[in-house]
């Protein structure tokens, strides 16, 4: 009985991100929609506590004999270590550095940031992330990115044998079902929502625009809403009270809520006046899909693939420019006609998004590759 291994290490990262939620929609959708005859586990590299790699009906968390720090230096060594299975995903560039003879081997890019834009990420991080990328397009069978964009760009700066395939993000469960309003108003309560708001969702670090998102909200034609932002703390020091000062935007008006559960953040999106994406740089853009899922309407910036998710309902404007964006997003709160027909159109275009298209994708890949592989 052939096995497929997820490798579950960035449940276990300090700060898992888009890249963690992926992983763990991923792998509930793997094993949903496994063919017959394949098993699915998780594995991860030595922690003390494993439970946050836990998914149900997924075998393990299995843990290799090495830290997270070993493995990965093992990896970017060459080291031909194989985390077990016939099958291996590596939902990110942490992966073996080649397949092994007999098995097959699929990685998932998420974007190509660390060769556009490496500014935006630590200087070691840039480095390792190009590597392992550039490694996964000359070893592995199968590369996955999550639109055509990342695809063009990923071809550009990383091009190799491997087999380069779109696969999108799905929505979540909880952001397809309708909610309870009274369950909707608790949570308010509890989080201390404001009645209305623009909101921010993703990481606290330099790529996602949030200075650009607090200094057009305090420009004068920008809607005199509070601001919340939902995400955990990440590199570069990005202090948004510090950038409130700086902006003169009151700090009285800003809400930093850090990170929460995907039950909280479907309440926080379904209550937002608008969802605004200031990124300098994205692969998909969770959180656009999320808020067109939901019904709540979208402003974001340029990046192809936000423009490629998103699908023409969202209000585009381009990347570092405040005055537009204020603009914008007085115009979604004003232009309430215009904004219904977007957020209609956006709700149709996030129900063609789904794991289940995502996880059947995938093994097509998995079971095609595994059997070229096992070929006689």
């Amino acid at each position: 009985m052939p096995e497929l291994v997820v490798l579950t290490e960035q449940l276990l990262a300090p700060v898992p991100g888009g890249t963690g939620r992926y992983t763990r929609e991923l792998l509930a959708a793997m094993v949903a929609y496994a063919p017959p005859g394949w098993t699915v586990a998780g594995v991860t590299a030595t922690h003390r506590d494993l439970r946050p790699a836990v998914v149900p009906n997924v075998a393990g968390p299995r843990a290799l004999p090495l830290p997270r720090r070993g493995l990965t230096a093992l990896w970017e060594r060459g080291v031909h270590f194989w985390p077990g299975g016939d099958a291996v995903h590596a939902p990110t560039p942490l992966a073996p550095p080649a397949r092994k003879r007999g098995r097959s081997l699929v990685v998932t890019v998420h974007d190509t940031v660390p060769f556009t834009h490496p500014e935006t990420l630590t200087r070691r991080g840039a480095s390792w992330h190009q590597s392992a990328i550039r490694r996964a397009a000359e070893r592995a069978n199968a590369i996955v990115v999550p639109t055509a964009a990342v695809a063009e760009e990923l071809a550009r700066y990383a091009s190799g044998p491997a087999t380069v395939a779109v696969v999108p993000h799905g929505v979540p469960e909880v952001f397809c079902k309708p909610m309870d309003p009274n369950e909707a108003a608790l949570r308010a309560g509890r989080l201390r929502l404001p009645e209305t708001y623009v909101l921010a969702v993703g990481t606290l670090e330099p790529r996602k625009g949030l200075d650009l998102l607090v200094q057009a909200m305090a420009q004068q034609h920008a809607p005199e809403l509070p601001l919340v932002v939902v995400g955990p703390r990440g590199w570069g020091q990005v202090d948004l009270f510090e950038l409130a000062a700086e902006y003169n935007f009151p700090a009285k008006r800003l809400h930093v809520l850090g990170r929460i559960d995907d039950e909280d953040l479907s309440a926080v999106l379904r209550r937002a006046s608008v969802l605004a994406v200031p990124s300098r740089a994205e692969g998909f853009g969770l959180p656009v899909l999320e808020a067109m899922a939901v019904g709540t309407p979208v402003v974001h910036t340029d990046v192809p693939a936000l423009v490629e998710v998103a699908g023409g309902t969202g209000l585009i404007v381009p990347r570092g420019d405040a005055d537009a964006l204020a603009n914008a997003l007085r115009n979604v709160v004003s232009e309430t006609v215009a904004t219904a027909e977007r957020v209609a159109q956006g709700q149709l275009r996030a129900a063609a998004f789904t794991w289940e298209h995502a996880a059947t994708e995938l093994w097509r890949l998995h079971v095609r590759f595994f059997d070229r592989a096992n070929a006689r």
